[in-house]
């Protein structure tokens, strides 16, 4: 039998514990504790949201790199995008540390892996297409998922809002990774269909269209507040929570 061309790095399953016992340590604590910030769930909070935003970027890129695989193109196995090794989807600084950094400070969830597809041996544009959707589908379905199992399954309130703030972070991220902006998922899935000018447009304006998206949310209150509040249709309309990812929002950004 052929061995399977997907094997999951080590790096990948210490993110996941680590995640794993961030969600422990929020089961620690309750509603009625939420005020007080208590140090084992709020450091609980803090690797929850960390480590599962790690592991979302990682499974955003792999969405890519195995949609391509299966498409045509085969160099994606080479490159190691199939291992779900953080590592060989960054740049080590402007890929994971700075997108870490910014989640960290503003609860933003600026997109930050990154795969070389060769789009030449993609067989169809339409499959260069859905390899460009399959990272933010991959949040969407994360989101829903965490949202799921929020509404299904009783569960201590410090785990709830963990996974209620992470799920909503998911959503956010879809909601940023599908614009059509250079640079971004949404403008590579209508890019095959454009014309050369706009596709040369799209090539000159990719390395910055997305810092002045993210200079648009961070600086005009209105970007800013257009993205939340269609992030917060999407994610009541999947059944989320709002109540429990704001009191996960307020216990990760234990400084404020």
């Amino acid at each position: 039998m052929q061995r399977s061309v997907v094997r999951p790095s080590p790096l990948f399953y210490a993110i996941l514990a680590v995640t794993v016992v961030g969600g422990a340590l929020t089961a620690t604590m309750e509603l009625t504790e939420l005020r007080d910030r208590p140090v084992l769930g709020t450091l609980g909070m803090f690797l929850l949201v960390l480590g599962g935003w790690a592991l979302s970027l990682t499974l955003h890129e792999f969405g890519h790199a195995i949609v391509a695989y299966k498409g045509g193109d085969r160099e994606v196995a080479a490159k190691g995008y199939l291992s779900l090794d953080i590592r060989r989807y960054t740049d080590p600084v402007m890929s994971l540390v700075l997108p870490l950094i910014i989640l960290a400070i503003g609860g933003i969830p600026l997109p930050g892996g990154a795969v070389w597809i060769n789009r030449w041996a993609l067989r169809s544009r339409s499959v260069s297409s859905w390899v460009s959707l399959a990272g933010p589908l991959s949040n969407l379905t994360i989101g829903v998922v965490l949202t799921a199992v929020v509404a299904t399954v009783s569960m201590p309130f410090g785990l709830l809002a963990g996974l209620s703030y992470l799920a909503s972070l998911q959503i956010l991220a879809f909601v940023i990774n599908i614009l059509p902006v250079p640079g971004l998922d949404g403008f590579g899935a209508i890019e095959p269909y454009l014309s050369p000018q706009m596709r040369e447009f799209g090539a000159k304006a990719r390395p910055w269209a997305p810092l002045v998206l993210f200079a648009l949310i961070i600086g005009v209150p209105g970007v800013g507040a257009a993205l939340w509040q269609f992030t917060d249709f999407v994610f009541a309309a999947v059944g989320g929570d709002a109540f429990a990812a704001v009191a996960g929002q307020y216990l990760f950004m234990f400084w404020r």
